[in-house]
């Protein structure tokens, strides 16, 4: 360990680094594989599914900015904990952090499995991919990716923004082709849309479902909350960012989504597992291959940033006394190299025991129970403390929508196909008080724990971080 260099998270990222950040957490597969949610609970009305997307890209902004004032309020790292501690206590804030313990790790579980599938799946033509070479795949992906994460943020950096790159310019093409088809104004390419709201019109419970299948396809905007300790001026960055991002990303989805109704009748779509893939078929039989190669690209590139940001969390509850002080350590790259390695191990049990993966799909609502908590700290701060000095406010009736948004996506699995595994995940977020009372509340310390920290320190040639004059000013000011 190079004793002149200061081992710490810092501030080394800009603008550029925090809009393709923001990018790639929202751009994932969905846009790729599987846009015929929305156009099938718009009854196929064209007219009605493009206003959905456009309507859920109101609703994303909405969602990301009451984020944001989280984000500017506490910036730092983890600043989803501090303001859940402020305002509900260190209970509740633990509990968040042991599920996104649990969430991060399925979260880049699936990604890997889903990127080993799409690699693997121009090799098997004609069949489904076999599980064991999948797997071993998966399991080979998410260590690399573990890896490269641990090498500091250097590597993190130029491979996100050449993916982010990549992933934007495939998309734009598809969307160019499309108004290429538009403007030769070929009969069976414009019909669709001259008249796109003939088609029967949804009932108000399709079209809340529909609403809800686009929203997912814009989900990833509050992740500022788990990286804003990294970010250069996060007060001013954060909104920048967001206002590019996420228009950029509002005019992709809705010329990608043209582009795949200009070629592609409504009913090619619904029964379609891969609509990017069909499309390709149709317009560039020989280049047909580069869509699953798009598909990889931006998993890869989403799962790269799943693991740097789901370590963060874990660093932090380490920090403030509520996971064990090894994974409050760095490595001499400034890499929280314990956290990541303990999410990958996570990440690859649950690769292995593919029962964990089949509760990912259950423990992604409670994103949305937490999101709720959240709205509601935004509008208890508001009224008891209505002269504090915040440097954003978010327009009011934003988390009441957002707190509207998630409750549907609560309520409607429950309601829609009651299932006990949803007991399971409640109880998973409890039994994490059977960590806490003992360790926390109690303060019972572990001997024989501190002594294999001292033993993994030497192992991997980690410390405790340096503590800069900048990060006590901000611990400080998140404990005002």
């Amino acid at each position: 360990m190079d004793r002149g260099k200061k081992i710490q998270l810092k501030r080394v990222f800009g603008y550029c680094w925090g809009t393709s950040f923001l990018l790639i957490n929202i751009i994932g597969a969905g846009i790729f594989v599987s846009p015929k949610g929305v156009l099938a609970y718009s009854c196929m009305n064209v007219g009605v599914s493009l206003c959905v997307w456009a309507g859920c890209a109101v609703l994303a902004m909405t969602s990301t900015l009451c984020s944001a004032e989280i984000s500017i309020s506490f910036p730092c790292s983890g600043a989803q904990y501090y303001f859940l501690k402020r305002y509900f206590g260190s209970t509740v804030a633990f509990l968040n952090l042991w599920t996104s313990l649990f969430l991060g790790s399925g979260v880049v579980a699936g990604q890997a499995l889903l990127l080993a599938e799409y690699s693997i799946q121009p090799f098997f033509p004609s069949c489904s991919v076999p599980k064991l070479p999948k797997k071993c795949l998966a399991l080979a992906m998410l260590w690399i990716v573990g890896i490269l994460t641990s090498r500091g943020v250097k590597e993190v950096t130029w491979l996100q923004m050449a993916s982010s790159v990549l992933k934007v310019s495939i998309l734009s093409f598809i969307s160019l082709t499309g108004v290429v088809f538009l403007v030769r104004g070929k009969k069976e390419n414009v019909e669709r849309f001259q008249n796109a709201f003939d088609a029967e019109f949804p009932d108000i419970s399709h079209l809340i479902q529909a609403i809800f299948q686009g929203y997912f396809a814009y989900s990833g905007g509050g992740c500022f909350t788990l990286i804003a300790g990294e970010l250069k001026k996060p007060r001013t960055t954060i909104p920048k960012c967001i206002f590019t991002a996420l228009p950029l990303v509002t005019v992709v989805y809705l010329l990608v989504n043209i582009s795949y109704l200009t070629v592609l009748t409504p009913r090619e779509i619904l029964s379609s597992d891969a609509v990017a893939i069909t499309w390709a078929n149709r317009v560039f039989p020989s280049l047909a291959w580069i869509m699953p190669f798009a598909i990889s690209t931006s998993l890869f590139s989403n799962l790269l940033i799943s693991i740097f940001k789901s370590s963060r969390p874990i660093y932090l509850a380490s920090q403030e006394g509520q996971l064990p002080l090894l994974f409050n350590t760095l490595n001499s790259h400034s890499s929280p190299f314990t956290a990541v390695l303990l999410l990958v191990t996570l990440g690859s049990l649950a690769i292995i025991l593919t029962s964990l993966i089949d509760l990912i799909n259950y423990i992604f609502f409670t994103n949305s129970l937490w999101s709720i908590l959240l709205m509601i700290g935004i509008l208890r701060r508001r009224y008891q403390e209505p002269n504090l000095s915040i440097p954003y406010k978010v327009f009011l009736p934003f988390p009441l929508t957002t707190i509207v948004i998630d409750v549907g996506l609560v309520v409607i699995p429950l309601v829609k196909s009651p299932n006990v595994h949803y007991v399971y995940v409640l109880l998973l977020v409890l039994s994490g008080l059977l960590f806490y009372i003992p360790l926390m509340h109690f303060k019972i310390r572990l001997a024989w724990f501190e002594k294999m920290t001292c033993y993994l320190q030497l192992l991997f040639n980690i410390c405790l971080p340096d503590t800069s004059e900048e990060q006590m000013s901000e611990v400080q000011t998140v404990e005002k």
